[in-house]
C-alpha cells in the first residue's frame, strides 16, 4: 500500500534539491532523498538538448540498472520513454506514470519490462518534465519497487510539485553542469556562467556575488550597507517579503514553492526575473564563499525583445510549464511552427498546446496573447 510522503521526508528532499543546486555532484543525493519520500528504489534526471544530445543523472541504488540500460541497448527499447517523448511528456510539465504510456498488457509482455525492469526489481514509474532551459528537455523520474502499484494521482501531484523545486534548482546547476565548467572549481564556474548570483547571510547581507550579478547593479539591483535591494514600490516589498520567509527558514515556509519576481529596469530595455534558492544550515559545501549562505539569489537579466521567463508566464497566467513555453514564444512573435521548431516538438503538438493557452487565458488569437504578455509579463 503506498503512502503520501511525510513532510519530514518531503523537507529532506528538498532541501537536498537546492544543496544541489551551486554543487551539482550533489543530484544523486538529491534524487536519492526524493525517490525515499516515495519509498521508492530511486530517481533519475534524464535530458536531452536540442542538438540532439542525452544525458542521465541517476541516485545511488539505480547505478548498476542505468549502466545495464545505456551498455545493452535498452535505450532503444524503451517503450515508456519513446512514448512519453512522442506524446509530449518530455515537454509540456504534466506529470504521467505507466497508465498514461503504456498498456497493461504491454507490462505484461513487452521485454523491457519483463526483463529489464524485473531484472532490477523495478515496478511502476512516474515522470514530469523540470526544464527551466527552453533548449534542454529534463524529466524528473521516479522507479518503484516491483510490488508497489501504480502511482496514484494524488501522488503524482506531489510529484509535480517537488518538480517545481526542481526546476528552480536546475536554473543554477544546468549552466554549472556545462562540460567545460564542470571541469573548474565553483568558484571559477560561477565567475564564467550568464547569469547574476548572489550568497546572502543570515542577516541578508551579500557574503559574494560573481561578475555578471556585479554587471546587473544599477537602478534596480543595489547593494545598501551589505545588502542587497532589488526593484522598487510594489516589487520590492514582494522581494523583500519573500526574502525574509526565505531567511527565517520555517520548514513549511521550504516546502511552498516560491515563485519569481519580475523587475522592471527603469531604462525601459530590460527585465529582471528574480529567483531565491534556500540553503540548509545543515550544508557543509566545500567553497569558502558559501559558508554561510542561506540564501542563494538568481537575477536573470531579460531583454524586452526576447521571449518571457516561461516560469513567469505559468505563474502570470496559472499554465502549465509546457503550455507557459510555447505561450511565451508565440507571445514574442514566432509562428507555432517555428516554436515548435525551438522546442524540438511536432508543429501539431505546439498548435494543440496553443489552442489550451487561448482556452486557459480567454483570447482566440496570437495578438491578443502578445498584447495580454505585454501587459502582464513584459512590462
Amino acid at each position: 500500500m503506498n503512502t503520501a510522503p511525510s513532510e519530514s521526508r518531503l523537507l529532506k528532499a528538498i532541501e537536498a534539491i537546492y544543496d544541489a543546486a551551486p554543487d551539482p555532484s550533489r543530484w544523486p543525493e538529491a534524487l536519492g532523498a526524493i525517490a525515499d519520500c516515495f519509498g521508492d528504489v530511486g530517481a533519475l534526471l534524464g535530458w536531452l538538448r536540442d542538438d540532439g544530445s542525452v544525458g542521465t543523472i541517476v541516485s545511488a541504488n539505480l547505478v548498476e540498472a542505468q549502466r545495464d540500460y545505456e551498455e545493452n541497448g535498452w535505450t532503444r527499447r524503451d517503450i515508456g520513454a519513446i512514448r512519453a517523448t512522442e506524446r509530449g511528456y518530455f515537454f509540456n510539465g504534466e506529470p504521467y506514470t505507466n497508465r498514461h504510456v503504456v498498456s497493461k498488457d504491454e507490462i505484461h509482455s513487452d521485454p523491457f519490462f519483463v526483463q529489464f525492469r524485473t531484472q532490477h526489481g523495478l515496478g511502476p514509474f512516474g515522470g514530469v518534465a523540470v526544464s527551466p532551459d527552453p533548449h534542454i528537455g529534463v524529466v524528473l523520474s521516479i522507479q518503484g519497487h516491483a510490488d508497489r502499484s501504480e502511482y496514484s494521482d494524488a501522488e503524482l501531484e506531489i510529484l509535480s510539485r517537488v518538480g517545481r523545486h526542481v526546476e528552480k534548482s536546475l536554473r543554477l546547476s544546468i549552466r554549472l553542469l556545462d562540460a567545460e565548467l564542470a571541469k573548474l572549481g565553483l568558484g571559477d564556474a560561477l565567475a564564467r556562467i550568464g547569469i547574476g548570483v548572489f550568497a546572502l547571510d543570515s542577516l541578508g547581507r551579500v557574503v559574494f556575488s560573481n561578475p555578471a550579478g556585479q554587471r546587473l547593479i544599477g537602478d534596480q539591483l543595489q547593494l545598501v550597507q551589505d545588502r542587497l535591494r532589488i526593484g522598487s514600490g510594489a516589487a520590492r516589498k514582494t522581494i523583500d517579503e519573500v526574502l525574509a520567509r526565505t531567511l527565517r527558514g520555517d520548514p513549511r515556509d521550504l516546502i511552498d514553492d516560491l515563485k519569481p519576481v519580475l523587475v522592471h529596469s527603469t531604462s525601459a530595455d530590460c527585465r529582471l526575473v528574480v529567483y531565491l534558492l534556500p540553503v540548509a544550515t545543515r550544508t557543509s559545501l566545500s567553497e569558502q564563499f558559501l559558508t554561510h549562505t542561506r540564501v542563494i539569489v538568481l537575477a536573470i537579466e531579460q531583454k524586452l525583445d526576447e521571449p518571457a521567463d516561461p516560469a513567469v508566464v505559468r505563474d502570470v497566467l496559472g499554465l502549465t510549464l509546457g503550455e507557459a513555453r510555447i505561450a511565451a514564444l508565440v507571445g514574442a512573435g514566432l509562428p507555432p511552427k517555428e516554436a515548435a521548431e525551438r522546442l524540438g516538438i511536432a508543429e501539431d503538438t505546439a498548435r494543440n498546446v496553443l489552442k489550451r493557452v487561448f482556452a486557459k487565458v480567454g483570447v482566440s488569437r496570437q495578438s491578443e496573447l502578445a498584447t495580454l504578455l505585454t501587459k502582464l509579463v513584459l512590462r
